[in-house]
């Protein structure tokens, strides 16, 4: 029995720190975004989202900030919001695209621009929207 407990756990403890795929809207792979918030394009790592919102690029550099739906430059400028259901706001409250329950990442006209399945709405949106790592 000890045997499948440990079985069991190593099972879980490598889907746990498994990377979420982001695709574009041809399904290539365009990023791997890890839990802790890692960054990467074809093993490189391009940036990083950290525990507290701070958006850093490849080199430790602060880019923005996202906290609570609220996406900020650099210099703690509003230049986005991210609505609950998934709807993608400019600074002007203008909708620039939704990200769907299923991951499915949409533009203001609703064609699809990516899949992000598994990846939190405000990372993906950050990624879709605002920076380009």
């Amino acid at each position: 029995m000890n045997k499948c407990l440990l079985l069991l756990m190593m099972v879980i403890s490598t889907i746990a720190v498994q990377a979420q795929t982001i695709r574009g809207g041809d399904y290539s792979t365009r990023y791997s975004v890890e839990s802790d918030g890692t960054i990467r394009a074809s093993g490189s790592t391009v940036g990083r989202i950290t525990s507290s919102g701070t958006v850093q690029d490849a080199h430790y550099n602060t880019i923005g900030y996202v906290k609570d739906g609220r996406i900020q430059d650099a210099g703690y400028s509003t230049i986005g919001y991210v609505k609950e259901d998934g709807t993608v706001q400019n600074s002007s409250y203008s909708t620039i695209g939704y990200i769907k329950k299923d991951g499915k990442v949409q533009n203001s006209g609703y064609s699809t621009i990516g899949y992000a399945s598994g990846v939190k709405k405000e990372w993906t949106a950050l990624i879709f929207f605002f920076f380009k790592f």
